[in-house]
């Protein structure tokens, strides 16, 4: 998808769609519950030029993860936000490391092909390879005397 342009009329997961009284709905919260979660930072919806918030799909997804750790799992809201900031870095460390795996193959597969091209130069006419026999003769070589 890195090639082909992204149509800006085409809706995501992180596309600001809801209004705060259908995301209180899809979430099954209050909507000034909304308005406290965005004043804590817990979910940060988008703005409109008139600064009215515009909640996506990922936005209820995580009202929806608030209200379960909250009410399930007894969290209080201070770490239900040390939670959501904690799994955000893990995805985005996640992200690095698939990033940074993906320059590491490419690396290795360019290494790969120089190192072929570097075999594929050898001249191998030049140094004909002969099985050498052990042999047990000894041979002393002593020099000429001068004069000799």
């Amino acid at each position: 998808m890195e090639g082909r342009r992204r149509n800006p009329f085409e809706l995501t997961d992180e596309s600001p769609v809801y209004v705060i009284s259908v995301a209180a709905q899809l979430s099954g919260l209050h909507p000034q519950t909304l308005r406290q979660y965005d004043r804590l930072g817990l979910v940060s919806p988008d703005r409109t030029a008139g600064r009215g918030r515009r909640y996506s799909a990922r936005d209820i997804e995580l009202l929806r993860q608030v209200q379960q750790l909250s009410q399930d799992e007894g969290i209080n809201l201070a770490g239900i936000k040390r939670i959501i900031e904690l799994e955000n870095q893990v995805a985005a460390l996640q992200a690095r490391v698939s990033e940074l795996s993906a320059a590491v193959e490419g690396a290795a597969a360019t290494l790969r092909q120089r190192e072929a091209q570097v075999h594929a130069s050898y001249r191998r006419d030049l140094v004909p390879y002969t099985d050498v026999q052990q042999a047990s003769a000894l041979v002393v070589w002593r020099p000429k005397q001068r004069g000799e």
